[in-house]
């Protein structure tokens, strides 16, 4: 299935209220990318755009009742899909693995929602989650690959072409590639995209290289909101419609680039939402000259007191 500009305007007019509109940052010099600065979203993060769209189409439709929703995250989605059940008088499960950060398990916790630890990857939690869905009748809300997650995502883009139309390119980070396949729909034919990934979780490089989504070893860094095994059906179909440019960046560069975005902009950027940023202050991404970029900075869920300067 394939997202179009369509359902991402749906999205919009139905999450209209719901979220807020993240300004866009103009370059501060020449040759400086715009920043949408999606990390000043509620929760901290852009999903919470897909968690609105998602429950509120599953209220109109009747789809979602007294067993509310349930999702499996690395904390980012589940923070989000928390805090609209709370808004929307709903209930709410989140299985998260092992490993998930306590400072986004926390704030789950703190939007009501029932926390279950399960497993050591995002897989194995996504396989409690569904159980749980099949065993309670909870509504299965997908952390990136269900097309109300993906068209919220995309109201972002539909924003940043608002704001500035003349931008030629847009930077995200891909992790199961709801965000990349969302802004896709939003860009297609307006703007290209740039998916960037860690080197360590290249789930959409690999599926570019194969010709279709496969398992691959996801670790490092930014593992805990960009640790999908595997990219999502919508972001493959995405990449038919138009391929993207596919970039991969190391953990240093992560790592340098989440510590510029603090000391150049005052940003205190998780790893994941600094990823995208590390593929032009890295070079892996060039500019063509005169190529107006924007760079979705896509989350802020992240320990301040790791941030130095």
């Amino acid at each position: 299935m394939l997202i179009t500009r369509d359902d991402v305007l749906a999205a919009a007019e139905r999450i209209e209220g719901r979220v807020r509109r993240t300004p866009l940052l103009p370059p501060a010099a020449t040759g400086d990318p715009w920043l949408k600065c999606e990390f000043l979203q509620h929760c901290g993060v852009f999903k919470t755009r897909g968690a609105f769209n998602r429950q509120l189409a599953g209220v109109e439709t009747g789809e979602i009742g007294e067993a509310g929703i349930v999702i499996a995250s690395g904390g980012n989605a589940g923070l989000a899909q928390a805090f609209a059940a709370r808004q929307l008088g709903l209930r709410a499960t989140v299985f998260v693995p092992e490993a998930a950060p306590e400072v986004k398990v926390a704030r789950i916790r703190g939007y009501g929602a029932d926390v279950r630890r399960v497993g050591a990857e995002y897989a194995e939690s996504s396989r409690a989650a569904a159980a749980f869905a099949h065993d309670t009748g909870a509504v299965l809300a997908h952390a990136y690959d269900q097309p109300d997650v993906v068209a919220g995502a995309g109201t972002l883009a539909e924003e940043l072409l608002e704001d500035e139309p003349s931008i030629d390119t847009i930077v995200v980070a891909v992790g199961g590639g709801g965000l990349y396949a969302g802004v896709a729909a939003a860009a297609r034919g307006r703007a290209r995209v740039v998916a960037v990934e860690p080197e360590l979780c290249p789930t959409l490089h690999r599926a570019i290289e194969v010709g279709a989504p496969v398992d691959v070893t996801v670790s490092g860094v930014a593992a805990d909101s960009l640790g999908a095994r595997r990219v999502g059906d919508l972001a493959f179909a995405a990449v038919e419609a138009e391929q993207p440019v596919s970039v991969l960046v190391g953990e240093d560069d992560i790592v340098a680039a989440r510590a510029a975005l603090w000391a150049d902009y005052r940003i205190a950027s998780e790893h994941g939402a600094t990823t995208a940023y590390a593929a032009l202050l890295s070079g892996r991404y060039v500019p063509e000259p005169g190529e107006r970029v924007a760079v979705v900075v896509c989350g802020a869920n992240t320990d301040p007191t790791t941030l130095a300067g």
